[in-house]
């Protein structure tokens, strides 16, 4: 580590290193405090020792207070800033606009088409000599006309212009989603506050307003912002694992290892710290920093620099957002298989882009062929020319001409809008998930959840509102069901429960007045001691007399609340001498651990199993069964003399004596059950996950509606749930879990284990057609292992640890369960956004390609031409996923079940809808296309020369064509066969703008586009027979949809899921491809393969029976074995049956025709 503080120096200008040296009045320089922090544990105290005596030492050098902190003195914080710099990480230069357009230009398809136009550029200014042009045939006849043949630049020109269009609009848009995500970052940032001392009181500030000298509190679930040297500290635990890579938790205590690192994680405990050291010079800035100046090579190999990638300014930050690196990954996925595992819906939509790559790939490529053998054969052929060498540019000029039609139809074809229309259709819904209070940290777990299948939520917070206050409570043998009077309770039992509950509780747990008139008290910190303190106020009786008295410096030993012990205890010394141990917690574990308990008049009464038993049956439980969490307090002295052993703390916390226990009330939020209602109508099941008791647990489930009269579910406690999921070695089995997982609903008492395990079991569980996709809420630090595990992971914005945020894909700002419930929209929406634009585009490609191929083989030039085409690419890519991918949710998506991982993208109903609105636009355009002369009475445009001026003919095809599309749209907004294709329509302003303005800019186009678009300005009637069949779209869309999709069953789904045992690898992508291909080929050659060989394997088992004179029945037997095997192939669907079956049909059967293991 010493060799990388070093090298840190040297990204400091030489003056503003003198600078730092001299430490401009304060007693320690950067570079001292820099070697401080590199020493661990006894190293480290000696180091203190040797130079500043001790940490209070060290506290003077920094011109701090250990109790008061800073002054809020801003000229002295500036000049710590100037001394020690700032806490913050520069994040690594977003691309530049121009380096987005140059990574937009790298698009093969494009580069084709530039290279294309520039010959044509370059063709059009040569003019063969005059005479010649006769010997070159009738070829160039039409370009007589010299403003004609001039303005043979035109089309080259228009070519590269709308290229330019093209990459300017997606360079636009990664720039605009960069900018987003920064945006994003920095209101994470914003948010992300930390606990200082400053002029004795604690405030709030954030992380990168921190200086050297700053006394931070920490506590349990923090992450650490930069560095610093511990002053006071209980019961501390840090995972260091970010920075050492040693998983197990290690101790900080000021005596033994008081040294803190930025970015680690505290486990357990609290304390203060003295921050040593921010920004660029604290240990994870350094590693950072070193990872910024080895540049890209090291990004590839180290994770960490992964994170810088994108929009991660602020790396001290808990919430790092590796949006970036996904959504580029997502631009690249045309051309390469990102390494990391897909989410679903770019699994299908990669799989789906390059199946309808290649087909486009194909027809383009006849479409030049046939093109040019016509033109060859038509011209040396049938006519008799020679090739002449003054003639070769004409022809040449023929053959670009050509090769554009191609690469037209192949722009056209390949539905580059598709990664364009999942970025937009993602950020548009993250933007305005952040409305709904979803802070969403990574991009696909927007989409995955519209997949999810079950939720696991916790209790505390999350379906309640966190406003604990006590309302019953068993003190002096009585049980009181209302809030009892004080003068009705002994001095010595009123004493002894302000100290326990005051003094054994965080200090920085408090409740302040309301910050407006008449409202509720305001409640800080752990909101279980909130309504403990706020009881004690109810009794009349002030918490802070007691902290003055006993500050938190002064308490002797702190065992600290974690999911383990469920109990927390303070130890104090008492003034007579001895010491006094306070202890509460959940109310069944600590009164296992009392002997006595207080009678009314305050004196210590014997606790046998038996009364135990008693109050369990006649206070805990009923307390319970009222949803009220119940939390015992209790203590035990320790009388002067030899000091007990603190370390063994089930000594310690034993022989307790009870004060009393608590129930506290924890109300359902108001909208809750009705958000839980729409869960299970929309198909995903909700389960509750929570420590608290099982009475509670069970009366909260009933009332928030997870539990429903009558039906047979399950709820267990933690333990409970482990003796049945494991087997006698204490092994967690599959098939054990399988049996429990569908009907519990409820798992109350239960570790943070138990959690994990239970995600875990629902995910990999196979019981179910579908895998089951499982989101999972938490709060607390021991939640990070099931919120990474979980398919998404919420974390709670409010109550939620910075280590619970880290491993969540979703922050919840507000704590509320009714939040999940609109993320599911959300997906869901997602989901149909990217389907409606499918169906829309996939129409729009088999019309245009069918269109452009045929009327190039018949009438040797394409009716729709480049620019043309470019244009309606430019309306149906860009344009089109702007106005389908920001369609809003509607209630009626919560309506379906989920769609589940395997189900294809485009649905037979989809398919239906595509298939049918080709059929009735290629009818219209062929009728144009032969018949348009005679129907509007004007010259054919087909068989024009080479520099023929623009037609009436092809420009009424044109135009009919896009207003087709633009209507076509419109019905695209429905995939489920909905008959109101208007409905919301209004409430979608980009989707009216876009139509809208595309049928503005196409009567521009129409009436002045002229040579450029190939266009010839058209009349009235013209634009209105236009129209008119525009319009019948609409009216055929209504009669497609009275077709019952149930009775086509002819119809394939496409884009299917990644099969079950689908490897993810790069080799995989690779087997992917020629999969791809093989699956198309192989699936007609072996349907036909199979029958033939079934026939005469039949035959051969009937002969061979019959010459037995055996069991007809073997045969037959056979026989069906061999029949569900072609069933199988005939169904294929995904890759993985491909590789089953796709061996080598061949090598399988033909050396034993009577072998029935068919490929």
């Amino acid at each position: 580590m010493g060799d990388l503080a070093n090298s840190a120096v040297d990204f400091y200008p030489k003056s503003q290193r003198r600078e730092l040296n001299h430490a401009g009045g304060l007693g320690c320089t950067l570079p001292e405090l820099r070697g401080l922090m590199e020493l661990r544990g006894a190293e480290a105290l000696q180091k203190i020792q040797d130079g500043y005596s001790d940490i209070s030492g060290l506290c003077r050098r920094l011109k701090t207070s250990p109790t008061e902190g800073l002054s809020d003195n801003a000229a002295d914080l500036e000049k710590r800033r100037q001394i020690y710099g700032q806490n913050f990480i520069p994040p690594k230069q977003p691309k530049t606009f121009l380096q987005l357009v140059w990574e937009a230009l790298q698009d093969v398809t494009l580069i084709i088409l530039e290279i294309a136009a520039i010959i044509s550029l370059g063709l059009s200014f040569y003019a063969p000599p005059g005479e010649e042009s006769e010997a070159c045939g009738n070829l160039a006849a039409g370009a007589e006309d010299e403003g004609e043949s001039e303005a043979g630049w035109i089309e080259g020109a228009a070519i590269l212009l709308s290229v330019i269009c093209v990459v300017l609009v997606t360079a636009f848009n990664d720039w605009s989603k960069e900018k987003q995500f920064r945006g994003l970052q920095s209101r994470i940032e914003q948010e992300q506050k930390f606990a200082v001392v400053r002029n004795g009181q604690q405030i709030q500030i954030p992380v990168a307003e921190l200086v050297v000298g700053d006394i931070a509190q920490i506590k349990y679930g923090d992450l650490l912002p930069a560095d610093g040297v511990l002053i006071q500290g209980n019961d501390l635990k840090i995972d260091e694992s970010s920075l050492t890579g040693e998983s197990d938790h290690v101790r900080k205590s000021v005596e033994k290892d008081p040294m803190l690192l930025s970015g680690t994680h505290v486990m357990e405990g609290s304390g203060r710290m003295v921050v040593t050291a921010v920004g660029v010079n604290s240990q994870t800035g350094i590693i950072f920093t070193l990872l910024g100046a080895s540049g890209e090579e090291e990004e590839k190999k180290d994770k960490k620099a992964k994170k810088q990638d994108g929009a991660v300014a602020m790396e001290m930050q808990p919430l790092k957002s590796a949006e970036g690196g996904e959504m580029e990954d997502r631009e690249k996925k045309k051309t390469s298989t990102p390494k990391k595992e897909k989410s679903v819906l770019q699994g299908k939509l990669t799989k789906l882009a390059v199946q309808i790559g290649k087909a486009g790939l194909v027809m383009s490529a006849i479409t030049v062929i046939i093109l040019v053998l016509y033109f060859v054969i038509q011209t040396f052929v049938l006519d008799g020319r020679v090739w002449l060498a003054e003639c070769t540019p004409v022809y040449v000029q023929y053959f670009v001409k050509f090769f554009i039609i191609g690469v037209t139809v192949l722009v056209v074809a390949v539905p580059e809008g598709l990664p364009l229309a999942v970025t937009i259709s993602l950020a548009y819904s993250v933007k305005k998930m952040m409305k709904d209070n979803n802070l969403v940290r990574h991009l696909d777990a927007c989409e995955t959840m519209g997949n999810a299948t079950a939720i696991c939520s916790d209790k505390t917070g999350t379906l309640t509102t966190n406003r604990m206050t006590v309302v019953q409570a068993y003190l002096g043998d009585t049980h009181y069901r209302q809030m009892p009077e004080p003068g009705s309770l002994t001095p010595r039992i009123l004493d002894l429960l302000v100290h326990a509950i005051a003094i054994n509780s965080a200090y920085t747990t408090k409740i302040l007045p309301p910050e407006k008139d008449g409202g509720l008290p305001r409640q800080v910190g752990n909101k279980t001691e909130c309504a403990l303190l706020g009881f004690l106020l109810e009794l009349h009786r002030d918490y802070q007399p007691v902290r003055d008295q006993l500050p938190e410096e002064k308490l002797y030993k702190v065992y600290t609340f974690n999911s383990v012990r469920k109990s927390m205890s303070t130890v104090t010394r008492l003034p007579q001498g001895g010491f006094r141990v306070f202890s509460k917690g959940a109310s069944e574990i600590l009164l296992k651990k009392c002997s006595n308990i207080l009678s009314s008049s305050g004196e210590l009464r014997s606790f046998r199993p038996r009364d135990r038993d008693e109050m369990v049956k006649r206070v805990i439980e009923p307390m319970a069964c009222e949803g009220l969490r119940t939390i015992c307090l209790a203590f035990r002295d320790f009388a002067a003399g030899p000091e007990p052993d603190w370390e063994n703390e089930n000594d310690i916390v034993g022989e307790l004596t009870c004060i009393a226990v608590v129930g506290i009330e924890d109300p359902v939020r108001p909208e809750v059950p009705e958000a839980i209602r729409k869960c299970q109508k929309a198909g995903i099941t909700v389960r509750m996950v929570t420590g608290d008791n099982i009475n509670t647990a069970r009366a909260i489930a009933a009332k928030c509606g997870i539990l429903q009269p009558g039906e047979d579910f399950l709820c267990l406690e933690g333990k409970e749930f482990n003796r049945r999921i494991r087997n006698e070695k204490g092994e967690i089995e599959q098939e054990r879990l399988d049996k429990i997982w569908p009907k519990l609903r409820v798992l109350a008492r239960s570790s943070p284990t138990d959690k994990h395990t239970l995600v875990k079991g629902i995910i990999d569980s196979t019981i179910g057609e579908q895998r089951q996709v499982v989101a999972v809420t938490g709060d607390g630090t021991n939640d990070g292992p099931a919120l990474k595990k979980a398919d998404v992971g919420f974390a709670m914005g409010i109550a939620g640890t910075d280590v619970a945020k880290e491993a969540s894909d979703i922050i919840l700002t507000d704590d509320n369960f009714s939040s999940i419930v609109k993320a599911v929209m959300w997906g869901r929406n997602v989901y149909d956004s990217i389907s409606k634009f499918l169906q829309f585009q996939l129409t729009v490609n088999v019309v245009a390609v069918v269109v452009a191929f045929t009327g190039a083989c018949i009438t040797q030039d394409s009716p729709l031409k480049a620019v043309q085409m470019l244009w309606v690419n430019l309306i149906m890519d860009t344009f089109a996923s702007l106005a389908l991918a920001t369609e809003p949710p509607t209630e009626s998506l919560l309506l379906r079940k989920p769609y589940g991982r395997n189900k294809p993208l485009i649905s037979r109903t989809m398919m239906k809808n595509i298939l049918g609105h080709g059929v009735y636009q290629l009818s219209i355009i062929f009728t144009l296309l032969f018949a348009g002369e005679i129907i509007f009475d004007i010259d054919s445009g087909r068989n024009a020369p080479l520099h023929a001026p623009p037609s009436e003919h092809y420009t009424i095809i044109f135009n009919t064509f896009v207003l087709m599309q633009l209507f076509n749209e419109v019905n695209a907004r429905k995939i489920h066969g909905e008959r109101n294709v208007f409905q919301g329509v209004f409430g979608n302003p980009i989707f009216c703008a876009i139509v809208l303005g595309t049928f503005g800019i196409q009567i521009v186009i129409v009436q002045f586009g002229g040579k450029p678009f190939s266009c010839s300005p058209l009349n009235a009637e013209q634009w209105l027979w236009c129209l008119f069949v525009g319009v019948g779209e609409l009216v055929w869309g209504q009669l497609i949809a009275t077709i019952p999709t149930s009775h086509l069953k002819c119809l394939k789904e496409a884009g299917h899921g990644p099969g079950k045992d689908e490897i993810t690898d790069e080799e995989m992508a690779e087997d992917e491809e020629e999969i791809d291909h093989a699956e198309r080929e192989l699936r007609r050659g072996q349907i036909l393969w199979f029958r033939g060989l079934n026939r005469i394997q039949t035959q051969m088992e009937v002969v061979s029976t019959f010459k037995r004179s055996g069991s007809f029945q073997g045969a037959v037997r056979r026989r069906s074995s061999v029949l569900s095997q072609l069933h199988e192939v005939t169904n294929l669907s995904t890759p993985t049956h491909v590789i089953l079956s796709a061996g080598n049909p061949t090598s399988a059967t033909i050396g034993n025709p009577r072998s029935e293991s068919v490929p």
